[in-house]
């Protein structure tokens, strides 16, 4: 079984588990789903959202632009605060071909990840990352679109003091707006740079 194949199935069984846990059923054990990895994954789709620059954007803005997506929030412990810091680092090893990537973090949290409070935080990574938020609604869609896991664990407090808990895979997709691959946020910038070479050298042939 190919990495790529292991990542869909876990993009899969992400979906299947947010969508029971949704659904108030008690998860006893989830059989490994068929994923047919002929021909591209039904992953990603429209969107329109709030840019960190200012901008409404739509999936139609970014066309001609690879997009390398993740998807997290500010509040967010480790895993987005390491994914960001890796993309950055892959973006300065890819040098000249970073022209032809636009990464975007796309918050699950929009309660409390307002345009501004995406902005500030973006400040200590590439700038080059752009911030989407929108109302719950429009995040609920786009969560959806691309299968991501997200599940808001209650607050004791009963206050903003919660955990979001989420997937952590960065999405490649390419100019036209179809899905390519995924990898793990955790993934080093330099891997993360060979791997956007190999993906996107991989397309031209």
């Amino acid at each position: 079984m190919g990495r790529r194949t292991r990542l869909l199935i876990a993009l899969a069984l992400a979906a299947a588990g947010a969508a029971v846990a949704a659904a108030g059923t008690m998860l006893v054990a989830v059989p490994v789903p068929t994923v047919t990895t002929s021909g591209t994954a039904a992953i990603g789709g429209p969107f329109t959202l709030a840019a960190t620059n200012g901008e409404t954007v739509t999936d139609q803005t970014y066309r001609g632009k690879w997009l390398l997506i993740f998807f997290g929030y500010t509040f967010c412990p480790d895993a987005c605060p390491t994914a960001l810091n890796n993309i950055s680092v892959a973006l300065e090893k890819l040098g000249s071909d970073a022209g032809k990537l636009q990464p975007l973090f796309v918050t699950v949290d929009p309660r409390r990840d307002t345009r501004d409070a995406m902005s500030d935080y973006l400040k200590s990574f590439d700038s080059r990352i752009i911030g989407l938020t929108g109302s719950q609604t429009q995040i609920d869609s786009v969560v959806r679109e691309y299968r991501v896991y997200v599940a808001q664990q209650k607050s004791e407090t009963g206050s903003d003091d919660y955990v979001v808990s989420h997937s952590a895979y960065i999405y490649l997709m390419n100019p036209e707006g179809k899905f390519v691959n995924v990898i793990q946020g955790n993934e080093a910038g330099d891997e993360i740079a060979a791997w956007l070479r190999k993906e996107m050298t991989r397309s031209k042939r």
